[in-house]
């Protein structure tokens, strides 16, 4: 049996970093990907403590910070606080992230953060053994899209949440990353084709122009593979997708019109991109963005924005 030859044992790169920003540039969700999940639960214990951090999550191999821009100082101890976040800063279509870490906390703030995909740039120490190091990657600013869809199927064909994916990962680039997929369960309707699911997919865009390019060969997609005469697609351009959650609601515990659907939609800022039946159940999915564990349970909750 052959030796294995390492070209940098010490690095174990990330999968891409990816920044969303709210409009004001107040807030960003940092969307780590990761190629180690071991290492990013680690980070993500640490980082949590860090003053800008607001709230994190996983989601399978996705690390997601919920941050505040700004700068902070951080007292970096051993094992008990051995990384953290230094600072967030917007810059125009860039968005400047600084990690610290203690020894190998040190590395992954370094190295293994710098050479993800989606970094642009980066300036880091030296790292590993006892030392104190200090990275900073920069990386596109994005905002969020999400795109609810329902009705894709028929009793004979399909399933929404395979066509929605597929369609999601073709789609997936460096200027609209595709970040998450959720099944949303919905009051089990007359007219469902089976068990009354909907789909919303979340991408983080560069610009309003990959953004229009992205929705409108989603919709080419949709249009060219539904099997179904009623499919509904809505677009939601924002930070948060609390304010469809009343909705959201209403339509997991009964049956809601399509004009009732379509009103709230104009109401609160949901663009309608296919208006058959099925956006009844797409605008309900806005708000499950990112929360794939929850929205298949039919009790569960949105507590915070």
């Amino acid at each position: 049996m052959k030796d294995i030859e390492l070209n940098d044992p010490y690095t174990t790169p990330y999968r891409g970093i990816y920044a969303i920003c709210d409009k004001n540039n107040e807030y960003v969700e940092i969307v780590e990907h990761s190629n180690c999940y071991g290492g990013a639960a680690w980070s993500k214990f640490h980082y949590s403590h860090s003053p800008l951090i607001l709230k994190t999550r996983s989601i399978g191999n996705m690390i997601r910070y919920l941050a505040k821009t700004g700068t902070c100082k951080l007292e970096l101890k051993p094992s008990v606080a051995a990384a953290g976040i230094e600072s967030i800063i917007v810059d125009k279509d860039e968005v400047h992230i600084t990690y610290a870490g203690l020894g190998g906390g040190g590395v992954g703030a370094t190295k293994c953060r710098a050479f993800a995909q989606g970094v642009l740039r980066c300036d880091y120490s030296e790292s590993g053994g006892g030392r104190a190091a200090r990275g900073t990657v920069i990386v596109p600013r994005r905002e969020r899209v999400l795109i609810g869809i329902d009705d894709t199927d028929s009793k004979e064909k399909g399933a929404t949440w395979t066509l929605t994916h597929n369609i999601a990962k073709e789609l997936d680039c460096p200027e609209a990353v595709y970040l998450s997929h959720s099944l949303v369960q919905l009051f089990p309707v007359s007219a469902r084709t089976q068990n009354c699911v909907s789909t919303v997919l979340e991408f983080g865009c560069v610009d309003a122009r990959s953004t229009k390019e992205l929705l409108e060969r989603i919709k080419s997609a949709l249009l060219k593979y539904s099997v179904s005469g009623e499919t509904g697609m809505v677009v939601l351009q924002n930070f948060s997708a609390y304010g469809i959650y009343p909705y959201s609601r209403k339509c997991r515990s009964g049956e809601l019109s399509r004009e009732y659907a379509l009103q709230y939609a104009k109401d609160n800022g949901v663009q309608i991109w296919m208006n058959g039946n099925g956006v009844i159940g797409a605008l309900a999915s806005l708000a499950w963005f990112s929360r794939p564990d929850e929205s298949i349970r039919m009790d569960a909750e949105i507590h915070d924005p």
